[in-house]
């Protein structure tokens, strides 16, 4: 699976081997791997980028890239300098859909464990917590990012309202 990213100088697509426990950063001027980033102890499920850094609305904010594996943990990458910025626990279940907020102040997590995370991306800390009655298998922002809809397993989309 390959997802491309517009506004970096230096990386220009990350390659995502699907049932592997480490992403691979590839360039397309080479075909070779640029960087290997390895740290999660089970398969990653999704990735994204944040909406920040060069050429975003946010550029003043740094590039960020969230993994999200069936370890339950997610982890933030600074995809330049080629390492881990953070690693957030707490869920007791795969993590199956990560969002950034809009500013890319925050990271929304749903997982399996019938919960979702919104963690503050600066200071790695959750700062909301919301749980249901399944597990979760998608989380979206809106576009102000003062909601965030998330998709359960029991056939329900809550809509979830974030004030800060």
């Amino acid at each position: 699976m390959r997802f491309w990213h517009r506004h970096s100088n230096t990386f220009e697509s990350t390659i995502l081997q699907q049932f592997r426990q480490w992403l691979e950063i590839w360039t397309t001027k080479q075909d070779t791997c640029l960087l290997d980033l390895k740290e999660h102890t089970k398969e990653i499920y999704t990735v994204r980028w944040s909406p920040t850094g060069p050429g975003t609305n946010n550029s003043n904010k740094q590039l960020v890239l969230a993994s999200a594996s069936f370890d339950s943990t997610i982890k933030l990458w600074d995809v330049d300098a080629g390492r881990q910025l953070h690693s957030l626990n707490g869920h007791r279940e795969p993590v199956y859909s990560v969002a950034f907020s809009p500013n890319g102040e925050y990271l929304a997590i749903g997982s399996l464990d019938k919960c979702m995370y919104v963690w503050s991306v600066k200071e790695a800390k959750i700062v909301k917590t919301f749980s249901g009655n399944g597990g979760i298998f998608e989380v979206c922002w809106n576009k102000e990012g003062d909601k965030i809809a998330a998709c359960f397993a029991n056939n329900v989309v809550s809509v979830l309202d974030f004030r800060m």
